[in-house]
């Protein structure tokens, strides 16, 4: 398996940055999906202003951020150097975010605040041990506070930890990371088996267009 934190510095090279602004002439929005305007927003959260809410794997910051801007305390964690450059570089300046190099479970450990809510857009949840993560989560949402998340579905018959593959040049072999994939209903089994209350886990379908598919999404109660 490839180093973490390379291989998520030679995939932000290839992520296109998030557009001025979406469809509606917003400059910044939530978005849980792959695509463009589709999907629900931060109401899955189930946070006000004030509330502390951190993101697994925040990338180039575009959620986090837009949680600034509507005063959440938002927090942001990823082991790309290159991904929080670019966050900071667009949404550095906003009030009210946080952002953190590092890997996630231990910033979950070393965390003493707590949060009101903690959620991974095809993030850390998708690319970490369960069995490390969810615990991990669990000790630091406050009562009654939520994980939420979302990732590709998985693909029929593979289950559990997979191989991930993050392209390179035309002469280099891909880079490798873990990931772990399960059906709606092992997910919800996995969070109860951890402490966690009012699963739901759903595959949103894609909007239309060809060789789409939907997006996995996951919301649990601490």
């Amino acid at each position: 398996m490839a180093d973490t934190a390379i291989a998520w510095d030679t995939y932000s090279r290839q992520r296109p940055e998030r557009r001025p602004v979406n469809s509606r002439g917003e400059t910044t929005w939530f978005n849980w999906t792959q695509y463009e305007d589709h999907g629900p927003g931060t109401e899955l959260l189930e946070v006000s202003a004030g509330a502390r809410v951190l993101d697994l794997g925040c990338g180039k910051g575009g959620n986090a951020g837009h949680l600034a801007a509507i005063g959440v305390r938002a927090v942001g964690v990823d082991v790309s150097h290159q991904q929080l450059a670019a966050a900071r570089e667009r949404w550095g300046q906003s009030p009210g975010l946080d952002l953190h190099h590092g890997d996630a479970v231990r910033f979950l450990r070393e965390d003493r605040e707590g949060f009101d809510a903690v959620y991974s857009v095809y993030g850390a949840v998708w690319f970490t041990d369960p069995a490390l993560l969810l615990p991990a989560v669990r000790e630091r949402l406050r009562p009654g506070g939520r994980l939420v998340f979302s990732q590709r579905p998985p693909v029929a018959g593979c289950y559990g930890c997979q191989a991930s593959y993050i392209p390179r040049g035309p002469d280099e072999d891909p880079l490798v990371v873990k990931r772990w994939d399960y059906e709606p209903d092992a997910w919800e089994h996995l969070l109860a088996e951890h402490g966690y209350m009012d699963m739901r886990a759903t595959v949103l379908e894609a909007p239309p267009g060809p060789r789409r598919v939907g997006t996995l999404i996951v919301t649990a109660r601490a």
